[in-house]
C-alpha cells in the first residue's frame, strides 16, 4: 500500500525541478509518518540532480535536511507520538549488523547506508525520495527528536551541514585550550565556527575574502586570516591543534598542514572534484595527519541536536518557496547565500 505525495523532482540531469507525484509507503509497525514543514537545500542536492557524481537514478526528489511533525506512528513505535516534532537527515536505513552500525556509526555502514534520496528503497522498490515533498515515512530508528526552543526552519540544515562539522570536532575532542582553524565561510564553515566556539576553542577562520571578516567574528571567530596573505599565514605557523577544511573547490591543503602543531590534524569535510596534492614533507616533520569525515551516526546526530538546543545554535538561513528552488540552485553555484537555503514546504500547496 502507498499514498500519492506531492513533491518537486528532476527528471534528467538537464531538466529543472518541477512538480511530481511520488508514492510513499503506508507506515509499517516501526515507521513514523512525518508532514515535512521545512527542508534545507544542500550542495549535494545540486550534485545529484545534475548527476555530477554519476550515480543519479531519475526521477530524483532531493532533500536530506528535513524537519516536520509526526502525523502517524506504527504499532511498535516507542520514541514518537502523533504531533511530535521530528527530523530526518542524510540516511533512512543501514544494514544494522556490521561493526560500524553496531558501534553507532551507521554513516560508515560496510554495506553503505540507505540514503534519504537516490538510495535503494527496500519497501516499494526503485529509489528513495527525499524531502522536497509534503511528507515522508521513515523507520523510527532513523528519526530524530527536535529541540522545541529552536527556530524550526533554521534547524533543517543541522541535519547535514550541522552534523558534518560537529562530528569531526567531537571525534578529535576539540575543546577549551585548543587553537582550531576553520577553512572557508560557507554552509559548512559557518556551522564549524559556531560549534568550535561553543565547544570553547580559540577559533580562527581562514578565508580568501576580506569582506567576510565582520561576519566571521559575528559567528564566533576569535581571529580571521586572509589566506592569500602569506605574512598573515606565516604568523600562525605550527600553532594549530586542529583544522577543519570545509572547502569543496580545488585548493592546496599543504598551506594549512604547515600551520599544524606536532600531532595536529587537518580534517576534510568539503569534497573537491579533483584529488588534492599532499606533500610528504607537510606531514612527516611534525607527525601531522590529514583525515576525512562524513556526517555522523544517529546517536551522534541526536547529541548534536541536543547540543544545539542547549546552546541555542541554528544555521543562518534564507527561506524560499519550493517554486524558487531552481533559482536557488543557480545562486548556490555563485555562493550567493548566507548561509543555507531552506524551503518552506507549505509552498507546495500553492
Amino acid at each position: 500500500m502507498s499514498t500519492p505525495t506531492r513533491s518537486f523532482a528532476a527528471q534528467s540531469a538537464t531538466s529543472s525541478l518541477a512538480p511530481y507525484t511520488l508514492e510513499r509507503r503506508t507506515p509499517t509497525e516501526h515507521d513514523v509518518a512525518i508532514e515535512i514543514l521545512f527542508c534545507g537545500v544542500c550542495h549535494s542536492d545540486l550534485h545529484q540532480v545534475r548527476d555530477e557524481w554519476h550515480n543519479s537514478v531519475y526521477p530524483v526528489v532531493p532533500g536530506h535536511e528535513i524537519v516536520g511533525r509526526v502525523t502517524k506512528v506504527g504499532s511498535s513505535v516507542t520514541k514518537f507520538k502523533q504531533g511530535d516534532l521530528a527530523a530526518v537527515g542524510c540516511m533512512v536505513d543501514s544494514c544494522r549488523k556490521c561493526p560500524n552500525c553496531l558501534a553507532g556509526l551507521e554513516q560508515y555502514c560496510n554495506s553503505f547506508p540507505v540514503l534519504t534520496y537516490n538510495g535503494p528503497d527496500k519497501h516499494l522498490g526503485g529509489m528513495t525520495y527525499g524531502g522536497y515533498s509534503e511528507g515522508i515515512v521513515v523507520d523510527e530508528a532513523y528519526v530524530l527528536k527536535v529541540p522545541e526552543n529552536l527556530n524550526l526552519a533554521a534547524v533543517a540544515p543541522l541535519l547535514c551541514a550541522g552534523i558534518t562539522t560537529y562530528s569531526p570536532l567531537r571525534h578529535w575532542k576539540v575543546g577549551p585550550g585548543q587553537k582550531v582553524g576553520i577553512v572557508g565561510l560557507g554552509g559548512l564553515g559557518h556551522m564549524g565556527l559556531k560549534f568550535a566556539h561553543a565547544l570553547g576553542a580559540h577559533v580562527v577562520l581562514f578565508t580568501t575574502s576580506p569582506n567576510k571578516v565582520e561576519d566571521a567574528k559575528r559567528l564566533g571567530a576569535d581571529e580571521v586570516v586572509i589566506s592569500k596573505d602569506a605574512e598573515q599565514m606565516q604568523a600562525h605557523a605550527q600553532s594549530f591543534d586542529f583544522i577543519l577544511d570545509a572547502v569543496s573547490a580545488d585548493h592546496d591543503p599543504n598551506t594549512y598542514l604547515n600551520l599544524l602543531k606536532t600531532d595536529g590534524t587537518l580534517v576534510l569535510v568539503g569534497a573537491p572534484e579533483n584529488p588534492l596534492p599532499v606533500a610528504a614533507f607537510s606531514l612527516l616533520p611534525q607527525r601531522r595527519a590529514i583525515a576525512g569525515s562524513m556526517i555522523g551516526g544517529i546517536a551522534e546526530t541526536q547529541e548534536m541536536l541536543d547540543f544545539c538546543g542547549k546552546h541555542e545554535i541554528v544555521s543562518d538561513i534564507e527561506m524560499i518557496d519550493i517554486q524558487q528552488v531552481n533559482d536557488a540552485y543557480t545562486r548556490l553555484l555563485k555562493s550567493d547565500v548566507k548561509y543555507r537555503f531552506v524551503i518552506d514546504m507549505a509552498s507546495l500547496k500553492k
